[in-house]
């Protein structure tokens, strides 16, 4: 084990600029579908249904910034079924410029309640589980899921395709970010994006989680949007005679780096880093420290072992860091995919 690296101490919170203005997407709240701020729009022309969610964590609002944008727009597919669903408003409600990390959650993380034990509890455990459960019947009914997210730290844009071979597929396909993480999610709980078919390898149903950037970079925005707007490009359900205009961030034709997850570092007591890591970095040998968990040194497992999404949140229970190596990349998928047909 390399063990040159100084003994860390508890590292001081790095308080990233907020550098975007936050929507007021109260003019959404009615929505169209009985549930608020879920809107839903049928083409009447077969095809699939996608979803895309913004602000299941309410302190990343470039996700909402694209929502917001779309129905501003009022962009409609020309086939199948698009949905936008603003997710965790009770927590977004809260988001000030001055506090920016205390909106996260209501009560508890939404992105870590979806089993069926959790979202079928009566009553709810928690506003955050109760907000999720209103999602689910839209969730479990969508084709495609596009889920989008902000990082801590000033990351490239990334996608979490999640353990499946589809999902690989399709992440290298649609291109939304050149980088793709390939994971099997969190021990605190499952994510949205892992719920029921979209984690089952025998459903068509396919969900991609994407990090546009750090929470409040003034350019995550515009990936979320050119995100939105290459899904359904790339589905076949964006109209012909949509311009985008230079609102949406130029994204590659495909995604060329694949990073399979082979150590999620799980924090079991008090973790501190021992490297300054952001994002990105890939640290050359294996056995090299990257930290201490209640004083047991942590390293990386292999070679060229790449950091993925280092957190400042280092309580017992979530993801300290995410370490992995860098895998060939799948075959794309063929897009636009068969599906069942929505209207």
């Amino acid at each position: 084990m390399n063990t040159s690296a100084v003994r860390a101490q508890a590292q001081p919170v790095i308080d990233y600029p907020v550098e975007i203005e936050p929507p007021d997407i109260t003019r959404w709240r009615d929505g169209n579908t009985g549930t608020p701020f879920v809107h839903r729009f049928s083409s009447g022309r077969p095809g699939p249904h996608l979803l895309i969610t913004a602000l299941i964590h309410g302190n990343e609002p470039a996700g909402a910034i694209a929502l917001d944008w779309l129905l501003a727009r009022a962009v409609l597919p020309r086939r199948g079924t698009l949905t936008l669903a603003f997710a965790n408003t009770d927590a977004y409600a809260r988001f000030d410029p001055a506090d920016p990390r205390a909106s996260r959650w209501a009560d508890e993380d939404m992105n870590r309640l979806w089993s069926p034990d959790i979202l079928g509890m009566q009553p709810p455990r928690s506003a955050d589980a109760a907000r999720a459960a209103a999602l689910l019947p839209f969730v479990e009914d969508a084709d495609f899921l596009l889920d989008l997210h902000t990082t801590q730290h000033p990351n490239e844009p990334l996608v979490l395709a999640g353990p499946l071979e589809r999902s690989r597929q399709l992440a290298r396909a649609l291109g939304l970010a050149d980088l793709v993480m390939v994971d099997r999610g969190h021990a605190q709980g499952a994510r949205m994006r892992d719920h029921r078919g979209f984690g089952d390898p025998q459903s068509h149903q396919t969900a991609l989680l994407l990090e546009c950037g750090q929470h409040w970079a003034a350019t995550s925005p515009a990936v979320a949007i050119g995100a939105c707007l290459r899904m359904l490009d790339r589905l076949d359900m964006l109209p012909s005679s949509f311009e985008a205009g230079g609102e949406a961030a130029p994204l590659p034709d495909q995604a060329s780096r694949f990073v399979e997850i082979t150590m999620p570092v799980t924090v079991k007591r008090e973790f501190t880093f021992a490297l300054p890591l952001r994002g990105g970095e890939v640290i050359a040998k294996a056995g090299t420290l990257i930290g201490y968990d209640g004083g047991e040194p942590v390293v990386t497992p292999h070679d060229d072992c790449v950091a993925i999404m280092p957190s400042q949140r280092l309580w017992a229970g979530l993801t300290a860091v995410r370490l992995g190596r860098i895998v060939a990349s799948p075959e794309p998928m063929v897009l636009p995919p068969e599906v069942p047909a929505h209207v």
